[in-house]
């Protein structure tokens, strides 16, 4: 007599090896299917039980379907996403504000909400890469504004002497 694990996850038997056979026939189990026989002390697949071994040779093993569902699907956190495109844009455009602040401001939620979830979310390579963007063309902006303040004395001077 002999218990068998089904594909269902569900252990049946008693059963007598002419059943096992039969169902070895209908598809029912193959080399893989998990077997104990009465008195054996652990679990052994079929395919190693020489009773079964005319009966399975003749039968390719079946593969069970995968579950749909049974992998978790990672989502993509949209503020990464945001954060990337507004850094992006910051950077092309030479726009600056207020794309940079915004690159900023998504990006660093983006980050905070990926490293604080149970279940990771994608996206964290995508907010880095949007805070980066921000970052550098907020610094840019604020450069190019020094710069401009300090080659232009002469204009400032100008424009408070009308008054």
């Amino acid at each position: 007599m002999y218990k068998i694990i089904g594909n269902d996850g569900k252990t049946y038997g008693p059963i007598s090896a002419e059943q096992i056979r039969q169902w070895i026939a209908q598809g029912r189990a193959d080399s893989r299917t998990a077997v104990i026989a009465d008195g054996a002390g652990e679990w052994t697949f079929l395919g190693l039980l020489p009773e079964f071994g005319r009966e399975l040779a003749d039968t390719p093993p079946v593969m069970a379907p995968p579950k749909i569902g049974a992998l978790p699907v990672k989502k993509s956190n949209n503020f990464a996403t945001a954060g990337f495109v507004c850094g992006l844009i910051s950077l092309a455009c030479c726009c600056g504000c207020p794309f940079n602040i915004l690159g900023l401001i998504f990006s660093i939620i983006a980050l905070v909400q990926i490293n604080g979830q149970v279940q990771k979310q994608e996206g964290w390579g995508l907010a880095l890469a949007g805070l980066i963007c921000s970052a550098a063309s907020l610094l840019a902006t604020f450069g190019l504004g020094i710069l401009q303040l300090a080659l232009t004395p002469a204009n400032l001077n100008w424009h408070f002497s009308g008054f």
